[in-house]
């Protein structure tokens, strides 16, 4: 199974860069809130993407595309990840990656090569396995979330982690305990969520909370985490 899509130009999805996006099948979660949960449920629905053609298409480009961010899915989880991310720097790619963070061996094992340059890492609740669990669909062992972040810190990689604040899962205050936690870090990106397409056809209906109330919630996590981002 192979590449399901790909996005040839984004100014969204690597602050101050801009991307190709590469989509990958598969995921240890089902989190609710997913909105690329076909990629999760009916991978075999998507047509591979020519890899040919996406190498192509950055090498011709390659004097405006800055790198290539991949996700999914859960890309640590791709058969031949370590091939793909060699094949995207040997044509002079830098490297983001998305994970939920739940292959902390992987995640090292592509940091100690160098095939990476910057990872993004979901953080779904507070660090507690009830709360964690149910944000992400299935039984967590927190520990592995907790050796990612570990190991993530101490990588001398640049990163990112963020939450999705969904209403009906979290609070405010669960917010402020995911960031005093993750202290000290690098940044912390307070996503918002959207409603439309999620996985679970509740939170479909499900308002989310107001810009003014995460950019409350960011000044408040500020205290504990230098960087603070509000996407919303």
């Amino acid at each position: 199974m192979g590449i399901k899509g790909f996005i040839k130009t984004s100014l969204v999805d690597w602050d101050g860069n801009i991307t190709s996006v590469l989509f990958l099948p598969n995921c240890n979660f089902r989190c609710p809130m997913c909105h690329n949960y076909g990629l999760i449920l009916s991978p075999d629905k998507y047509p591979d993407v020519d890899y040919k053609e996406i190498e192509k298409y950055l090498f011709e480009n390659s004097d405006f595309i800055d790198g290539v961010v991949i996700t999914g899915g859960e890309p640590t989880l791709f058969k031949d990840l370590d091939g793909l991310c060699r094949r995207l720097k040997e044509i002079g790619m830098k490297i983001k990656m998305d994970t939920n963070g739940y292959n902390p061996d992987k995640l090292s094992h592509l940091i100690d090569r160098e095939l990476i340059d910057y990872i993004a890492m979901d953080v779904k609740a507070p660090l507690e396995e009830e709360i964690y669990s149910r944000l992400a669909g299935v039984k967590v062992d927190i520990k592995r979330i907790e050796k990612s972040i570990d190991t993530i810190k101490n990588s001398g990689l640049d990163y990112e982690f963020r939450t999705t604040v969904v209403p009906t899962f979290l609070t405010g205050r669960d917010v402020i305990e995911i960031s005093k936690f993750l202290s000290p870090a690098r940044r912390f990106v307070i996503q918002q969520f959207n409603p439309e397409n999620a996985m679970s056809e509740k939170l479909r209906k499900v308002k989310p909370y107001e810009r003014d109330f995460l950019k409350e919630l960011s000044l408040e996590c500020k205290r504990y985490i230098k960087e603070v981002v509000v996407r919303a």
